[in-house]
């Protein structure tokens, strides 16, 4: 039986690496995959799945209204051994049910990659419903920014590099933009939680 997987983590952890290694490896193995990106990430990557250390391979765009389970359906083969979704976070409610049904109707195994929080500290739909959804939750550790805690949180930044409250809940950005911080230092940071 086919399961999801769910790895999150705080930005800067690998997950896009990740990714593309378990990529590489079905296709090293004769095995075919899907890979997919949310829009609201790919504009940046131009379709790309791309990591920090310079790894990338063409993804599928899925937008808000684009359907998992009717792509999958149509394009589905034999040869098809793996769905890959990075950023997945940006998915909505309906995206990851159409995904769980993907799993179990086509026995398919979905590897989802994301964050689970954004900077005020609340979930992303996405990782909501995969937090709830997902049969193997697997979290990709790294290092708070701050300390030499583990890093379970993000802080967005301003372009001075003061610490933002307040904003849109979604704003593509790296390093320049976000801080990656354990719980202590996001709670002094923030005065969020």
């Amino acid at each position: 039986m086919a399961k999801i997987h769910f790895f999150y983590s705080t930005m800067n952890a690998g997950k896009s690496t990740a990714l593309l290694q378990s990529n590489h490896n079905y296709l090293e193995n004769g095995m075919n995959t899907m890979l997919f990106i949310p829009k609201a990430d790919a504009d940046k990557n131009k379709g790309f799945i791309e990591s920090r250390i310079g790894l990338k391979a063409k993804a599928v765009i899925a937008d808000k209204d684009f359907n998992f389970y009717n792509y999958i359906k149509e394009n589905l083969t034999k040869d098809h051994h793996c769905v890959l979704i990075d950023e997945v976070q940006f998915l909505t409610k309906d995206q990851i049910i159409q995904i769980a049904k993907i799993t179990d109707e086509f026995d398919i195994p979905a590897m989802c990659y994301g964050i689970r929080t954004d900077f005020r500290g609340e979930l992303f739909e996405g990782s909501h419903y995969l937090l709830a959804l997902a049969d193997n939750l697997i979290e990709l550790k790294t290092v708070c920014s701050m300390c030499s805690k583990k890093a379970t949180m993000v802080v967005r930044l301003d372009q001075s590099g003061k610490v933002l409250t307040e904003g849109q809940k979604i704003q593509i950005g790296g390093n320049e933009t976000y801080q990656v911080v354990c719980r202590k230092h996001f709670r002094s940071l923030t005065n969020l939680i």
